[in-house]
């Protein structure tokens, strides 16, 4: 797998086919991989890119230095930078939605389209939102600090489907990538800070697909007419027998809904 220089970080990615980019920006505790089935699915009309985020996968994080989702915005600008991308689409998943956020509400004018997915906006709606959100993702990185990531992230993929009623099949630990714990907590912590982060959704100027699971969490639910509310130019969709995981519970389904996005923006040709 190739890398390139951004910064302070050797970003490792993965890319298939050619024509408009596309780059699939994966959740936390997750790399590159997540998006095996959006690569394949979209390399015969575009260059489609997965990357591995700070401190996942492949790609390091130098001394293991916190970090905030505003950081990994700019690592990704970086990313784009670096490896010459002209208008690219970004598809975000859970945090990779929340840097697709900030990115796009940064740099409107350098994508062609957005793709928000299983993710929340920085904003708490109301108290319930605020304690819900903080106490799971501080639950989270406690758990991970006292028995290790990679013994607590079964108890984590399991109890996430919990929170669906298990309406979907329950996530393989073997689906994420071993990481150091020290990595791990890094990841979820920037989740949890990501109420901190400045983001003015209604700057974003790009036509934006928001997706969410039939069966996703209402910690993310109730963000959607949230996001649809505020990004302009916005529709929003359901993928049928989903939860959190929706790229990876019904990839048929999400891809071919951004599919269809994607096709409506193309400008038809004229004589």
């Amino acid at each position: 797998m190739p890398s390139i220089q951004t910064d302070d970080i050797e970003t490792y990615y993965k890319v298939c086919g050619t024509g408009p980019p596309i780059i699939f920006i994966p959740g936390a505790l997750s790399d590159h991989s997540a998006a095996t089935q959006q690569l394949q699915a979209f390399s015969d009309t575009h260059t489609a890119i997965a990357y591995d985020l700070r401190g996942h996968g492949n790609t390091p994080n130098p001394h293991h230095t916190p970090y905030s989702i505003d950081q990994l915005a700019e690592d990704l600008h970086a990313f784009i930078t670096e490896m010459g991308l002209d208008r690219p689409i970004l598809c975000g998943v859970s945090m990779g939605g929340m840097i697709a956020q900030v990115y796009a509400s940064r740099y409107p004018d350098q994508l062609s389209a957005l793709v928000l997915a299983d993710t929340f906006s920085p904003t708490f709606l109301s108290r319930r939102d605020r304690i819900e959100r903080l106490t799971l993702m501080n639950a989270m990185a406690g758990l991970i600090r006292l028995v290790g990531y990679n013994r607590a992230k079964g108890f984590i993929l399991w109890f996430g489907r919990k929170l669906e009623r298990n309406q979907t099949p329950a996530l393989r630990a073997d689906a994420f990538p071993d990481m150091d714990t020290v990595d791990a907590v890094n990841a979820v912590k920037a989740v949890a800070g990501f109420h901190t982060t400045d983001v003015n959704l209604s700057s974003i100027t790009v036509p934006t697909l928001i997706l969410y699971g039939e069966h996703e969490t209402s910690i993310i639910r109730r963000h959607v007419p949230t996001l649809s509310a505020q990004i302009p130019d916005s529709i929003v969709q359901e993928v049928l027998d989903a939860g959190h995981a929706s790229p990876w519970d019904n990839p048929e389904f999400f891809n071919s809904t951004v599919r269809t996005f994607l096709t409506d923006q193309t400008p038809i040709e004229t004589e």
